[in-house]
């Protein structure tokens, strides 16, 4: 086998890696060395290793020489601080940050220099007052947002939590002091326990009847179960509590709050409380002290997780014996891993034989992470263990950062720019007025007199004249573009809010989306990557049990209600008592009562369950008991109402809520409970199930379970039945390919295993989540000896997980072969068409998760985010180096040279059947891969990369660099098993290497880290609290909402803001340009050509209303085309709204319109005077002439850029002009006995001068001209793709873009309702399958728009030669098991990098598949959404397009010799052409037909001639082009298809490969 490529050569060159700017290596990154957020908090402390003790004295270790406690030895305080300021620190930091701004730093300068006489223009009060405004209006912006944050804070480190304590009770650990925030602290609710209130009461009595009763008796616990003995108190709340602690000096558990909770105390969390620290488990209220959670804040899964409390731990059950405890905690440093932790447990109060104190094991698995919540379970007693930012919940979060938006960022050197502008203008009019004076000196001109004393030569009026040119000319960089961006973006975040479109009721509760930052609306349309958790975010984690497989037969469900009564989960009001269902066969009357049978309970439907099961062809088939088939019914369900880990709750007498780790796990017994098999709970190890078949429930003792991990991919329960034959079942259930290799080799099973087989590929092609179950009747004897040996193993110091799963393995053999399940994950409403606009609109999709590798690719498959064309690379953990795993895969799939593979010399014919297949790794220069055509399918690639891949590649610059090139070649990118941390590293990486604006959104606690790392962080406020939405920038209430976010408001506001900075900077060009001009003819003496006043109201009055129109009011396109058309989101997304090309465009056009307003109005009115008495003019005749022409021009120009014209845009356009009118009316007649003004007769002068009214307009029209035309063919002749949508929507308004098919639309409800009544009207989707003509585009596809211009020019070619799409629409119901129009192998196939080996489409995901699994075989389906319809489209050959070589298959795509990410863009086709189809826009390859439906007795999706009873798969195809050989049907007992590199779908999934077996 040929060694690993570890070639050095150059891989794909890295076009993508981002070349900071000259500014940004040099001036940028200089200065974000100052940034607030690490000047202004101290950076991380060294941390070590502590011991925490409990009633003991600290050691001399924990003092110095002098008696003092070390710092190092003082943990950190348990306060949650995520605001940025104190009120200390607001006004030094707050200004620190406003003075970063470029434009802060020169206008306070200019504004000291104004103080000096020598330069004073006016009252210098009066100067800096603007100055003042803005920063003051942006820091109260800035202290309001903050102030939200620190109420968020404040409400989480004032919740309550039970501390013991009392008189002779005191925690020695030392603990640092508490920041002070300055906020008041809400005081405690005056509450009393139930105990005190008795005491109360019964002490009034006293003193009422004057005579002494007995003492108070103690509050009886409530919630006891009358079924199960238990001897501790299951009081879940702290009034109820006995042990409550009333006064202070009362030993019990007392009322604290959270930031008062010190390392080393003791607590007790009761049921529904969250989790303040990190805490170790002492006991519970369980008798085994095992204690159940929720840990969705953490790895963001609803599902309950079970924690073990310390084993030496278990008597610390009482206030009092937690008081006697004597106790030393040894414990490893604080760190981020979220799934490690050690430490050990002394108990100082014991001795052992050898005289040592007993030690126990600190785990995970004995401790609570904060942030968690107790279910389920009355009361957990606990040593806080961490605080603070030693939790792993903080530990994985970070620091509050001061974000910048990226516009603000290109407005630095903008700005620099404008400021060397400036002082090149100034050097000029300092040096030419040093020459001109030096000259005139020397001619002894008269208006030099007196200039050659010491204070007044030309060398200090040069110096002088060049200060004065920065205040003369001090409007090119504009003070009020900073306010008038803040107003802007404030009010744009109102308009988020009051969006109605984005706002979520449920309930009656009313969502809004809510901009927690205001200053970054314009990053939402510029986004290029956007980082998404999974769980939670885009599924809702809830499960419905669909179909099953049971004795070979299928089983779809009828809707109908179950047979067994079943009450609706009230999800509203927890406290509600649930609802019958109409199935139900007792009343509630029944339920409540207390005397019907035995058996006769109802379940509530768990709230992970969306709909319970029915099938009346399973209800007869069980009814006949005599049947073989009737056994099989009984096996199956008994498996799933046995095998698993759930709890059977009672909130109320006869009725039963179950409580499962994992929504499958739920869903699954709850089917169990549908059809009669209702699990009723767990007493000890004392297992009851009720079944259709007795009165009362059956018991069974619970010997052994077998847990699921990663490397078992199965789960086992051994029990014994409780009856007169004792019998030992052992019950499993895992994946397919698990459970079939560990099935007797009786024929029996094997026809079974076929027929099974048929049933999970159709379940498969379905979209359905898949699991086997099996079972074995176990001897005595064998059980006996097993079970020594697996208690042998369970000890064992060395290779425990080893000696286990051996043992294990060697028990679950030779099983008999039930059925298969067949469960739909429900996810978020529109989560599949949202990914595919985002991918359409070029944005590129990564999901982060905490999950397994094979859930997240599933849920990949269903969300859109992967698609059946899609190859996928896997790189994880395995046999090869994770360096080597990229290395190979860059230059396998994206190097110059051929990918090959193959199987050694010996065929599957000379083979005998028994053995596997020799796979060899051939060397050709690069990675030797399984799959002639892999890497040439059209829908480019995809990575798989797990938590531990990533933390190799983040603890080597190469393997990272490697892995960024990897990366940024495939399309998306999915995350398993990361760490909250690893989640902001990602993040990191293709942020800080590639320059790109990216999104990350997450709706819990582990997101918070990758909210804060990406430019624009995203919370959604759902079930998982708010520590996302505190954390992130914008909060939303679902993830399609996340579509109109970027697509409409975020498009807008970079359009509205890019185009106001860009006028802001051009109107002041306007203002100062005809100042500069006039330099000329004054000497270069910087002396203003017209009176100061307009000058000083030029950013005030005359010119800020447009600007400010176009910031709130334009539009480029309306919203319903940008929702209809995501491809309009490009412009934005390649920022080309703004940058330093289109602001030197601005410059350059300002400065040509102010020469043509000052030099023609100049020589007008010098050439000859325009007085009628014949005097010369007065400069500000003339002068006023420029101001008003170059107010109308700057208004007006602006005016041209607006495309939205509203009520308040005409207001805006016109204020300006308007108000310079009357002001130039009313000033010019102020007499000088009031105040000189200077401009006094102008009335008479100027409004009666023929050049002042053929003046202004001549320019105005003269300035204007070259912005009207180049406006004008911008928008009719050479327009991009929304000046041509505009003209549509002028021209056309009756097109609708979100049907119109050529516009990639969806169907008319016209088309709808004619096709199928019942169809859904808002989801079904056109089917549209563009196939390349034979003129051959090189795989370039034409725009939605192009394809309207054929049909409205009349140039539109027929289908046959244009390549029209082509397709049909056959709608079925998804709840009648009908197809998806796809084949059942259009699924694409895999290669691991970690193994070097490829794998064949899977039939489908198991609910334990991991690592070593059959791969997955999600189908894009509709079950995830509202819409009960598919539609199924026939393919049309390609035109002329047949491919060279022996491959005949009619869909090849030709390969396309261009490199990097033009050959996967034209592979995958261009993104603009792509029908609007959510779930199925895909194209599909293989077959030409479409699949025809299953029928339960097998033979289904096999078009061409199925294998019918030979025994083999039905999905063999014969094909001559394969390398791999293929197996005879003898050879299928092992449960392996035909052919191991099938290439039907299109994409390369690179999950481990099944491994062939023996």
């Amino acid at each position: 086998m040929a060694a690993t490529s570890t070639s050095k050569t150059p891989l794909v060159p890295r076009s993508k890696k981002h070349q900071p700017s000259w500014y940004r290596r040099n001036i940028a990154r200089p200065l974000s060395k100052l940034n607030p957020s690490k000047l202004f908090h101290p950076g991380k402390q060294s941390l070590s290793s502590r011991s925490i003790y409990i009633n003991e004295e600290l050691p001399s270790e924990f003092y110095d020489k002098k008696g003092k406690l070390l710092k190092n030895k003082k943990y950190p305080t348990n306060q949650n601080v995520t605001s940025k300021y104190t009120i200390i620190t607001f006004l030094p930091r707050n200004l620190f940050e406003q003075f970063r701004r470029v434009a802060n730093i020169f206008f306070a300068a200019i504004n000291i220099l104004q103080f000096f006489p020598k330069f004073s223009t006016i009252s210098p009060g009066l100067v800096i007052l603007p100055l003042i405004v803005v920063l003051a209006i942006t820091a109260i912006k800035d202290g309001y947002e903050d102030i939200k944050r620190h109420q968020a804070d404040h409400k989480v480190n004032h919740s309550i939590v039970h501390v013991l304590g009392g008189e002779g009770y005191e925690n020695m650990n030392p603990m640092k002091s508490k920041e002070k925030t300055f906020i008041p602290a809400i005081p405690l609710p005056k509450l009393k326990s139930r105990k005190a209130k008795k005491a109360a009461l019964l002490e009034q009595q006293e003193r009422e009847n004057g005579q002494a009763n007995e003492a108070p008796p103690a509050a009886e616990p409530r919630g006891q179960d009358h079924n199960l003995s238990r001897m501790r108190s299951q009081v879940s709340n702290w009034q109820d509590d006995p042990e409550a602690g009333d006064s202070p000096n009362e030993i019990g558990w007392h009322r604290t709050i959270w930031e008062d909770v010190r390392v080393g105390d003791i607590v007790k969390i009761y049921d529904g409380d969250q989790f303040p620290a990190d805490i170790l488990i002492c006991s519970t209220s369980e008798e085994e002290d095992v204690a159940y959670i929720e840990t969705k804040n953490l790895d963001g899964e609803t599902n309950l997780k079970s924690r073990n409390g310390v084993p030496g731990l278990s008597h610390l059950d009482s206030a009092r014996a937690c008081t006697q405890a004597h106790l030393r905690i040894d414990l490893d440093a604080p760190e981020v891993n979220m799934f490690r932790l050690n430490g050990a447990v002394v108990n100082l109060e014991e001795v052992d034989e050898e005289g040592q104190h007993p030690i126990h094991p600190v785990t995970l698995e004995t401790t609570l992470l904060r942030g968690c919540v107790l279910k389920n379970t009355a009361w957990v007693i606990g040593v806080v263990i961490f605080t603070g930012a030693d939790t792993k919940i903080i530990q994985n979060a970070g620091r509050t950062p001061s974000k910048r938006s990226k516009v603000e960022r290109q407005m630095n050197p903008q700005v620099l720019l404008n400021l060397f502008i400036l002082a090149l203008i100034a050097m000029v009019c300092a040096i030419v007025d040093y020459f001109n004076e030096v000259r005139w000196n020397n001619e002894q001109a008269y208006w030099m007199l007196y200039a050659d004393t010491s204070g007044d030569n030309p060398s200090i009026n040069g110096l002088v004249t060049f200060a004065n040119a920065f205040i003369t000319f001090q409007n090119i960089v504009p003070i009020s573009l900073y306010i008038s961006i803040e107003a802007v973006r404030t009010i744009q975040a109102a308009y988020i809010y009051w969006d109605r479109n984005i706002k979520y009721i449920k309930n009656g509760v009313v969502t809004r989306t809510t901009a927690r930052s205001w200053n970054l609306s314009d990053d939402l349309g510029q986004i290029q990557y956007v980082f998404s958790d999974k769980t939670g975010t885009l599924t809702q984690n809830a499960m419905i049990f669909r179909q099953c497989s049971i004795g070979g037969r299928i089983y779809t469900g009828d809707g109908q209600p179950p047979s067994h009564p079943t009450l609706t989960h009230i999800h509203s009001d927890p406290h509600q008592i649930p609802k019958a269902s109409s199935g139900s066969s007792d009343s509630e009357e029944t339920a409540r009562n207390g005397d019907e049978k035995g058996d006769d309970v109802k379940v509530v439907l768990p709230k992970e369950v969306l709909a319970p099961f029915h099938d009346a062809e399973l209800d007869k088939d069980l009814a006949a008991h005599d049947t073989e088939q009737s056994r099989v019914l009984h096996g199956f369900f008994a498996v799933l109402g046995l095998c698993h880990t759930v709890l059977a709750a009672e909130p109320e007498p006869g009725v039963i809520e179950y409580k499962a780790q994992s929504p499958d796990e739920a869903a699954l017994v709850q089917s169990a409970a549908d059809v009669g098999f209702v699990f009723r709970g767990r007493d000890h190890n004392i297992l009851k199930m009720s079944t259709p078949f007795s009165d009362q429930p059956d018991e069974y003792e619970l010997l052994h379970v077998l847990e699921f991990n990663s490397a078992r991919k199965r789960m086992s329960v051994i029990l014994r039945k409780l009856d007169e034959d004792g019998r030992i079942f052992l019950l499993t259930k895992g994946a397919d390919n698990i459970i079939f290799e560990r099935l007797s080799k009786d024929n029996t099973q094997k026809e079974l295993k076929q027929k099974t087989d048929q049933d999970l590929q159709y379940f498969a092609s379905e979209g359905l989540r898949t699991l086997c179950l099996a079972y074995r009747v176990l001897g005595d004897q064998e059980y006996e000896t097993w079970a020594k040996d697996y208690h042998n193993a369970t000890v064992s110091l060395e290779d425990r997980e080893g000696q286990v799963e051996a043992v294990s393995s060697r028990i679950e053999q030779d099983l008999i072969l039930l059925g298969a399940t067949a469960i739909e994950d429900k996810l978020q409403d529109g989560v599949p068409e949202t990914i595919t606009d985002l991918k359409r609109a070029g944005i590129k999709v990564w999901v982060a998760t905490g999950d397994k590798l094979e859930t997240a690719v599933a849920i990949g498959y269903t969300t859109n985010l992967l698609t059946q064309d899609t190859n996928l690379i896997v790189v994880r953990e395995g046999r090869h180096s994770i360096q080597d795993q990229i290395r190979d895969a860059l230059e396998g799939f994206f190097g110059e040279h051929e990918v090959t593979r193959t199987i050694s010399g010996v065929s599957s014919r000379s083979r005998p059947s028994h053995e596997a297949p020799n796979l060899a790794r051939i060397n050709t220069g690069v990675q030797s891969l399984v799959g002639r055509d892999n890497g040439t399918r059209p829908g480019g690639f995809s990575l798989v990369i797990d938590g531990h891949a990533l933390a190799h590649c983040f603890e080597d610059d190469e393997t990272e660099s490697l892995l960024l090139a990897l990366s940024t070649q495939c399309n998306t990118v999915i995350c398993c098993r990361v760490s909250p941390l690893q989640k902001a590293q990602i993040v990191h990486l293709i942020k800080d290497n590639l320059g790109v604006m990216c999104l990350a959104i997450g709706d819990g606690a582990n997101d918070v880290s990758m909210i804060q790392a990406a430019d624009v962080g995203v919370g959604i406020s759902g079930e998982e609290g708010l520590q996302a939405v505190n954390s992130s920038d914008y909060a939303i209430a679902q993830f399609r909402y996340l579509k109109r976010l970027l697509f409409v408001h975020g498009h807008w506001s970079y359009y509205r803001n890019s185009s106001m900075i860009l006028n802001f900077f051009y109107k002041n060009i306007i203002g100062i340009g005809v100042l500069f001009w006039y330099m000329i003819f004054c000497g270069w003496s910087t002396t203003y050509v017209f009176a100061y006043i307009y000058l000083l109201f030029w950013n005030v009055f005359w010119t800020i209303m447009p600007v400010l129109a176009i910031g709130l009011f334009d539009k480029d396109i309306d919203d319903e085309t940008l929702m209809a058309l995501p491809e309009l989101y490009r412009k934005g997304r390649e920022g080309r709204y703004f940058g330093i090309k289109i602001f030197l465009y601005y410059l350059f056009e300002g400065f040509y319109q102010t020469a043509v307003i000052y030099f023609f109005i100049h020589y007008t009115y010098v050439s000859t005077t325009t007085r009628g008495d014949g005097y010369d003019i007065y400069i500000y005749e003339m002068s006023t002439t420029m101001v008003i022409g170059a107010v109308m021009v700057a208004n007006l120009f602006t005016g041209l850029n607006i495309d939205s014209w509203t009520g308040w845009t005409y207001f805006g356009i016109l204020f300006g002009p308007v108000l310079i009118w009357l002001f130039t009316a009313i000033y010019s007649i102020i007499p000088p006995s009031s105040f000189y003004t200077g401009v006094y007769g102008n009335d008479v002068f100027l409004f009666r001068s023929a050049a002042f009214w053929f003046g202004w307009p001549f320019v105005f029209v003269i300035a204007l001209l070259p912005r009207y035309i180049i406006r004008y063919l911008d928008q009719n002749a050479f327009g991009d793709d929304i000046a041509k949508m505009r003209l549509v929507r002028k021209y056309h308004p009756d097109v609708n873009p979100e049907t119109h098919p050529l516009l990639g639309g969806k169907l008319g409800e016209k088309d709808e309702k004619d096709d199928n009544e019942d169809v859904d009207q808002n989801r079904d989707d056109i089917r549209m399958q563009r196939i390349n003509s034979s003129n051959g585009n090189g795989g370039q596809q034409d725009s939605p728009l192009s394809r309207y211009e054929e049909l409205e020019s009349g140039t539109a070619q027929p289908a046959a030669q244009q390549g029209r799409p082509s397709y049909e629409r056959n709608p079925r119901s998804s709840f009648q098991s009908g197809r998806f129009g796809m084949h059942s192998q259009g699924r694409g196939s895999a290669v691991d990098m970690s193994t070097g080996l490829s794998q064949e489409p899977s039939r489908g995901y198991g609910f334990t598949m991991e690592e070593g699994g059959v791969a997955i075989q999600r189908m894009q389906s509709r079950l995830s959404q509202h819409s009960h319809h598919s539609n199924r489209y026939r393919f049309i050959p390609r035109m002329g397009g047949s491919t060279s070589g022996t491959n005949k298959e009619p869909f090849q795509t030709a390969p396309i010799q261009k490199g990097g990410m033009a050959k996967i863009r034209e592979r995958a086709g261009s993104i603009l052409s792509r029908k609007r189809a959510g779930t199925d826009a895909t194209h599909h390859s293989g077959s030409g037909g479409v699949a025809e439906s299953p029928t339960k007795s097998g033979g289904f999706l096999s078009p061409g001639g199925g294998s019918g009873g030979s025994g083999s798969s039905p999905l063999k195809k014969k094909q001559s082009t394969r390398q791999w050989e293929s197996r005879g049907p003898e050879d299928q007992d092992e449960g392996e298809e035909e052919e191991l590199g099938r290439d039907l779908g299109s994409g390369q999934n690179m999950a481990p490969p099944e491994i062939p077996r023996v």
